[in-house]
């Protein structure tokens, strides 16, 4: 239970708050980033921060982790406001998979609209609970807490940082949540772990690794802005801190975008699961295109899955704003996104805008999500145009992890020219309780009938299963799911909704990788113009001794990106370009001491 000073906190805040009372019914339609006019609102009426919040250190145990958004969630959260019927359909979407908890600070007028026939009928509250509560604005996912497991998948704690925003109410939220699911809360509140970063700046694949841009590391180097100083740390003590409270071991931290106010990566990645990254793209340099394909590379060539494998990257287009004075980012359009959908169990709710880029986003979750329930809901029409405040769908959500979570993470099989000896399926399956069983089920047909296969522990692990799939013809596509039972009786699937979701894969030939012309082919590095990670790519048909240098206008070499060996085939290098001064610069490839390759780039 929550310690006793929770409540004691949870009063003072509320006297702190009843003076800025004003503020609160005022704000509810500001758009993530601060404007002029709240500026001006906050300094005209002021505001009380709460300087304290939950339980101000680390959790108390060895083995934490932060789960991922993709298992199992008993609650979703909302905050009503500002757009009714958009959250009305979240609400619909989500109250047949868990708990809706709706935060109202006047609970009849979130009810009535509920209930009433606007924006596609009533709904049955059965699975609603409406907490009244004040709060400043819409945007609970980066206000809101994240879900941590004490002990791996045991002891559900809250975990919460400072806000970075001054909205005091929005800041008070997760304690309002704690409060009502009985869940103790940690804070990053207080020197030494103290901490600023928000929701949306957050992923996480529930086995220690973390993605975020740098947005968290510049805003807690110890600066300031007009309305509060920023933490003081560097960047070790940073992960340190994100180690603490979140058991994270590999905080992946990437440059922020030119033409993303909020700099939140929910606006242009998702994690679909514990090896697939989804990710926005846009037409050849355009708008933040240059830089997200750089950090896509940066990441591709630095760090891997948990299985030590190479990220999936799928790429899903992003449109423009549509109608006149519309486009992409960079000619003032909205930052319109599909990355920025949530995943409630065996439904993910997707922002949509209009037909012509929907249908392509809507296959492309489909396909990489067979068997969920993918739920369009318009983020740009009927006047519900919530993206044009640069949020949607995940922005305004939050989750709650389940109790207990039952886990089940698997490596999906690839594609192989195999079709005589049994396919190995390899499994990580986790209960506080242990596990009593694990099954494979596999077909040759998406509908089944489903063959199934026992699933043994590995010598000397309880976590680790395994079980053969038997060979296949060539030309067999096989469909598997896994299935687990918990000593407690609690019965999992993996994926979540499987039998109707499933992995698959292709037994025959494989077309193999055409080779390049030969020779050196040295493709432009980008983004270009630079100005944070930058990468620069190089094709080789044999390998070589050289040197990639960066020079400057003048001449000189002001950085060496690698001296040795270059192997044959496909490499990538990279540079940070924020340190060296704005201008134009030339990156020189030197062969052998012979042989000079030369590209022009800008540094802006």
């Amino acid at each position: 239970m929550m310690k006793s000073t929770h409540l004691e906190r949870l009063l003072l805040a509320a006297c702190l708050l009843i003076n800025i009372n004003a503020f609160s019914q005022s704000a509810t339609g500001w758009p993530h980033a601060i404007t002029e006019a709240e500026r001006n609102h906050i300094e005209r009426v002021g505001f009380a921060p709460l300087e304290s919040r939950g339980i101000e250190t680390p959790p108390p145990y060895d083995n934490i982790r932060t789960a991922a958004e993709w298992e199992e969630v008993e609650a979703l959260t909302i905050s009503w406001t500002s757009f009714p019927c958009i959250q009305k359909q979240i609400v619909a979407g989500a109250q047949t998979e868990c708990l809706v908890i709706v935060f109202a600070d006047d609970p009849s007028e979130a009810e009535s609209y509920l209930t009433g026939n606007s924006c596609g009928g009533p709904l049955n509250l059965e699975n609603v609970q409406i907490v009244e509560t004040e709060y400043n604005t819409i945007w609970i996912r980066d206000y809101g807490a994240n879900t941590v497991y004490g002990n791996w998948n045991d002891d559900r704690v809250l975990v919460d940082w400072i806000y970075n925003r001054p909205r005091p109410e929005d800041d008070a939220i997760p304690d309002v949540l704690a409060e009502t699911m009985g869940i103790d809360l940690y804070s990053t509140t207080a020197e030494p772990t103290d901490l600023m970063n928000t929701g949306g700046n957050w992923m996480s694949d529930g086995f220690g690794t973390a993605f975020a841009s740098e947005l968290v590391l510049d805003e807690n180097d110890g600066g300031s802005t007009w309305w509060t100083d920023f933490p003081n740390h560097s960047e070790a003590e940073i992960d340190g801190i994100i180690s603490d409270f979140h058991g994270t071991e590999t905080f992946i931290k990437m440059p922020t975008l030119p033409f993303d106010g909020i700099h939140h990566i929910d606006m242009h990645m998702k994690l679909l699961d514990e090896s697939t990254l989804l990710v926005a793209e846009y037409p050849e340099g355009v708008a933040d295109g240059p830089q997200i394909d750089a950090n896509m590379e940066y990441v591709l060539s630095n760090f891997t899955t948990r299985w030590g494998t190479p990220f999936d990257v799928v790429r899903i287009p992003s449109p423009p704003e549509q109608g006149g004075g519309g486009g992409y980012p960079d000619e003032n359009g909205w930052y319109l996104t599909y990355t920025n959908s949530v995943f409630v169990n065996n439904t993910l709710l997707l922002p949509t805008y209009y037909t012509e880029y929907d249908t392509t986003a809507l296959r492309i979750y489909s396909e990489l999500l067979p068997g969920y329930n993918v739920v369009g809901i318009d983020c740009d029409n009927n006047g519900q145009a919530i993206i044009s405040q640069s949020g949607a769908i995940h922005c305004i959500t939050h989750t709650v992890g389940v109790e207990d979570p039952l886990m089940i993470s698997h490596l999906p099989l690839p594609d192989t020219e195999n079709s005589d000896t049994p396919y190995t399926v390899e499994s990580y399956i986790s209960h506080r309780s242990g596990i009593e069983t694990a099954t494979v089920h596999w077909s040759a047909s998406p509908g089944g009938p489903w063959n199934f296969i026992s699933m043994n522990p590995l010598a000397g692990s309880t976590s680790d299963w395994t079980a053969d799939i038997p060979a296949q013809a060539e030309g067999t596509t096989v469909y598997y799911y896994i299935e687990a039972e918990a000593s407690s009786g609690k019965v999992g699937t993996r994926p979540m909704p499987a039998p109707a979701g499933w992995w698959s894969f292709d037994v025959g030939a494989i077309t193999s990788v055409a080779e390049n012309n030969g020779g050196v082919h040295f493709p432009a590095a980008f983004p270009n113009p630079a100005s944070a990670i930058t990468c620069v790519p190089l094709e080789m048909d044999t390998s070589s001794e050289g040197t990639l240098s960066l020079y400057n206008a003048w001449g000189q070499r002001v950085d060496v990106l690698h001296q040795g060996q270059f192997p044959a085939g496909n490499s990538k290098y990279f540079f940070h370009a924020q340190p060296h001064a704005a201008g134009a610069y030339v990156i020189l490839l030197e062969l052998n001491g012979k042989g000079i390759w030369s590209q022009r780039i800008m540094i802006q």
